[in-house]
Parts: structure tokens; sequence; C-alpha cells
């Protein structure tokens, strides 16, 4: 019965692991499509344009 116990636990922390593995796969994936959507309309302006110089 003991061994039937953790058998059942090791399958659960290998499914858990995998959907972990998958979410981080998802994050990594949404994140690299959000910076390629971004790059792909470029800068409207450059760093120098943003401020004027004082008086």
């Amino acid at each position: 019965m003991f061994h039937y116990e953790i058998q059942l636990r090791q399958a659960e922390l290998i499914r858990e692991a995998e959907t972990e593995r998958l979410a981080r796969q998802v994050r990594k994936a949404r994140g690299a499509a959000r910076r390629r959507a971004k790059d792909a309309e470029g800068r409207v302006s450059s760093a120098d344009d943003r401020f004027t110089r004082a008086a």
C-alpha cells in the first residue's frame, strides 16, 4: 500500500511539473510575441526629442 501511495505522489508531482513547465513556456512565448509586436511598430521619437533644453 505504501509503495502504491509513493507512486501516486510521484505521478502527481510529474504532472504538476509538466503543468508548470508548460505555463512557463506560454509566458515566455507571450512575452516574445509582445516584444516582436512592439519592435515592429518602431519608435515614434528618439530619446533626444523627448526633452527640450532649459533656457
